[in-house]
């Protein structure tokens, strides 16, 4: 098809492009809507597929086959249209105003198009020479060993009975019995330890418990709310509790006997060692992902731009929703299933999506306007290469379709960010901090704001464990350990191919999601070591009337 593509420069994050289709692609057009009408339907007196044009008008119209004419041309001028102005769209074109329809093509004449394309928004950067990040050194530091070690430790944690009597305080470890009155659910049962911090059970539970000594029965009553999409669940539980003991939590201290006998190493030393080196290689694997992410978010704030726009925050919200929807698939897990194990309700779930999409947003764009500022253009090489890496097989394929679905820009934008970060990596001043020091400097201060007077005994009798990797004690409280949340990071173009026809369905269908599914957390705790898509139809003043077994 031959057309001709002109456009101004965009205004408020549209461009106004003009399109001109030959006459001869519209006669062909006109033709070929004749030709499937005669195999589709049957009219009278004629074989499938011979009815004349002058039948075919009696029957449906002709404005019947001037439509269907007219999305033949939408739908093919579309990524033309985009490959030549080199746009990504973030939202579908729009081929004319309001509800009104496109204007029909005529038989011999040329058809000329109006589209809107809503695009990237227009901003700039802060100056971004001087950007710092810090980085925790390449090297194991004494803070991370020991972090390390803590956790090979929590294996070993006992709770023991407290010898003093006194009443139950907020952040103690108590052991209840627990009957049910109401409701009670999963919480009854003999000897179940509790941690009244108000992360296992709600504050109006803990609350009650408080004050109580051992040996005390009372009956308490509290409301759990579950949040759902579209309405929340409250439910009234009631139980009869004892007071069992009050429990501390005992850390044994690392000797060369439980280094030997809780984790395989003859001493202290060789353990400290083994996590040494352990703890450098996760670094080499992970502080290259982390320098690029942190990198690109510093980026991201020297953004000047009052709110990225709706839009294109939506389209980036569903690049990360269908990311997760798709890891889901994989392991075989529902998004109800997904909530419910990490205890987050649906509002604080999409609240947090949002924030990723308006932070993430706010990146992209950066990366965009780097590209731009230094002039990086994605070749045709650079292309080549990028499908051939893909789409090994056959990359002539691979190009081909994304080049008839309009998807091509948005590989060529991919290929201009990936270079857009890598010269920020290069070119980022990074400062080395002990990220571990820091984290147990605070956590050590919030305790004592929080607990002055708690505290945790060590001793030098463990129990022993049948592995290197010992399993978590059995007693110990459900919410007691952590685990860190992963850094986010602006994914790169990938050759991938789209699930549907329209680039401007999902604008930016080239960045693929390998590289944030290759991200891990920042913090990762230790073992011990050893459909198609198509254009608004044209309106038609006859339904489908020759319908077949429709005769006269």
């Amino acid at each position: 098809m031959k057309i001709t593509v002109s456009a101004e420069k965009p205004e408020s994050g549209k461009l106004a492009a003009k399109v001109t289709v030959d006459a001869a692609d519209v006669n062909a057009a006109i033709a070929k809507a004749y030709k499937d009408t005669a195999n589709n339907y049957r009219f009278q007196g004629f074989r499938k597929g011979r009815a004349p044009r002058p039948v075919i008008d009696s029957m449906v119209g002709r404005e019947y086959i001037l439509a269907q004419a007219t999305n033949e041309i939408l739908n093919a001028v579309e990524p033309l249209m985009l490959n030549e102005l080199d746009v990504v769209p973030v939202s579908q074109p729009k081929y004319s105003e309001g509800e009104e329809d496109p204007k029909l093509v005529e038989e011999g004449a040329e058809y000329l198009i109006e589209a809107t394309i809503e695009v990237s928004p227009d901003c700039t950067l802060a100056d971004y020479n001087n950007i710092s990040i810090e980085l925790p050194p390449a090297t194991a530091t004494d803070a991370e060993i020991d972090r390390e070690i803590d956790q090979l430790l929590a294996y070993q944690v006992s709770y023991e009975d407290i010898a003093e009597d006194r009443e139950l305080v907020k952040g103690d470890i108590c052991s209840l019995d627990v009957e049910d009155i109401e409701d009670a659910g999963a919480i009854v049962g003999q000897n179940r330890m509790m941690m009244l911090d108000g992360q296992g059970m709600p504050d109006e539970f803990d609350d009650q418990l408080i004050g109580m000594k051992k040996g005390d029965v009372k009956e308490i009553e509290w409301t759990e709310t579950h949040n759902h999409a579209d309405h929340d669940h409250s439910v009234t539980r009631k139980a009869k509790v004892t007071l069992n003991a009050i429990k501390e939590k005992v850390i044994p201290e690392l000797t060369d006997e439980l280094a030997n006998k809780g984790f395989g190493f003859n001493t202290v030393d060789e353990l400290r060692h083994a996590l040494t080196n352990e703890i450098e290689q996760d670094k080499a694997r992970r502080l290259p992902t982390m320098k690029e992410n942190r990198a690109v978010a510093a980026l991201g704030e020297l953004l000047e731009i009052d709110e990225v726009p709706e839009n294109y925050q939506a389209q980036i919200f569903n690049e990360i929703t269908q990311n997760l929807f798709q890891q889901l698939a994989m392991q075989g897990m529902t998004l109800d299933g997904y909530l419910q194990m990490q205890g987050i309700s649906v509002d604080d779930f999409l609240a947090d999506t949002r924030e990723q999409a308006r932070e993430r947003s706010r990146q992209t764009l950066a990366l965009d306007v780097l590209a731009k500022d230094l002039g990086l253009e994605a070749t045709e090489d650079d292309v080549r290469e990028q499908f051939a890496n893909a789409r090994p097989d056959d990359p002539e394929a691979a190009i081909e379709e994304f080049m008839g679905s309009g998807q091509m820009p948005a590989v060529r934008e991919g290929i201009r960010r990936t270079k857009a970060l890598e010269w920020l990596v290069e070119h980022v001043s990074v400062v080395e901090v002990d990220e571990a020091a820091k984290a147990k400097e605070a956590a050590d201060e919030k305790t004592k704001e929080e607990q002055p007077k708690k505290t945790t005994k060590k001793k030098t009798t463990t129990k022993k464990s049948t592995s290197k990797k010992a399993a978590k004690a059995d007693d110990a409280p459900a919410d007691e350990a952590e685990v860190p949340e992963a850094e986010k990071k602006p994914k790169k173009a990938t050759a991938k191919k789209s699930t549907t026809k329209k680039a401007s369905t999902k604008a930016k269908a080239a960045d693929a999601s390998a590289d944030d599914a290759a991200a891990s957390a920042e913090e990762k705790p230790k073992k011990a070591p050893a459909k198609k898509k198509t254009t608004k139809k044209a309106s038609t003043k006859k339904a489908d009337e020759a319908a077949e077994g429709d005769e006269k």
